[in-house]
């Protein structure tokens, strides 16, 4: 694995020493330095976000180091985050259900196929109070204390039908964001594991979803413009998927298994350029779901 570096010598530290000498006197060149230390601000956050993801990494047990060489490279990533780019990036394992807000959902910690993660479910309530007519029963797991607008957003999903589940059951499982107070307002891309490997090509043709509740379900999208916001992905139910969704204005790309082209790609976001709102968990009806190591990052 590649480990960011971040290095400048002696001759460019005062190199920039001297631009960012320039008299205050002159309002160009004030322009001209707030626009070289914006440049050096911005590169430093992408190092030390590239350093955050390879720490992450480390800590996962993906590369091994002793623990001199660990201290060393915190440190590193302590010097070399800019002042308030942590807040830029925010890491949920996922092992505990502490800052998430249930909607309908039952969630715990449980271990799938070797790996902790969290499982969420339908909640006996939500099915208890489930009416005809009311829809389809969607459990949420709403990030709490984050407001998402533009960003990549990072997770390892897993869905599986529940056992006795109805015949239309795929697994549905995926990540909703842009979410509004009111919980039933937002945008999402998901999967449906089941249709990965059918022998059904339409149904494969269906295996990733974008929506955006509640004015465009997946059967109005479908119908007024087909295959348009569906794609094919190579799935299977209940195994560990990585997905990772990258937000900017109006369009979403949707990649999965760390694949370079994503699966899905979005040009007319419904919740449109400036649109903004909450991450959550997002599980169709009839699913058994996982996740683990949610990452979310501008």
């Amino acid at each position: 694995m590649h480990v960011p570096h971040i290095h400048m010598h002696a001759a460019g530290m005062h190199a920039c020493r001297r631009r960012f000498s320039i008299p205050e006197t002159n309002s160009d060149a004030r322009k001209r330095t707030r626009a070289g230390r914006d440049r050096v601000r911005f590169r430093l956050f992408e190092a030390a976000y590239g350093l955050r993801k390879w720490y992450a990494e480390l800590l996962k047990g993906g590369v091994s180091m002793t623990g001199s060489a660990r201290l060393a490279l915190a440190s590193a990533l302590v010097l070399a985050l800019p002042a308030g780019a942590s807040a830029q990036v925010r890491n949920l394992p996922l092992t505990t259900i502490d800052g998430l807000m249930l909607i309908r959902a039952k969630a715990e910690p449980a271990t799938h196929q070797g790996k902790q993660g969290l499982r969420v479910t339908v909640s006996d309530e939500a099915l208890k109070e489930a009416k005809p007519g009311d829809g389809e029963l969607n459990p949420l797991a709403v990030i709490q204390g984050l407001e998402f607008s533009n960003g990549v957003i990072e997770a390892e999903i897993a869905g599986e039908p529940a056992p006795g589940a109805g015949e239309g059951a795929r697994g549905f499982i995926g990540i909703a964001f842009r979410m509004q107070k009111d919980t039933k307002t937002y945008d999402a891309f998901y999967l449906r594991p089941t249709n990965g490997r059918a022998e059904d090509q339409v149904r494969r043709n269906h295996s990733a979803q974008y929506i955006s509740n509640p004015a465009w379900p997946w059967p109005r999208l479908r119908k007024e413009s087909p295959e348009k916001y569906e794609a094919y992905v190579d799935l299977e139910p209940g195994v560990w998927t990585k997905v990772k969704i990258e937000v900017r204005g109006e369009q979403a790309r949707l990649y999965v298994h760390d694949q370079q082209q994503p699966t899905l790609i979005v040009n007319d976001v419904k919740s449109g350029a400036q649109g903004t709102g909450a991450v959550a968990l997002w599980v169709g009806p009839g699913t058994i779901a996982h996740f683990r190591n949610v990452t979310i990052g501008r």
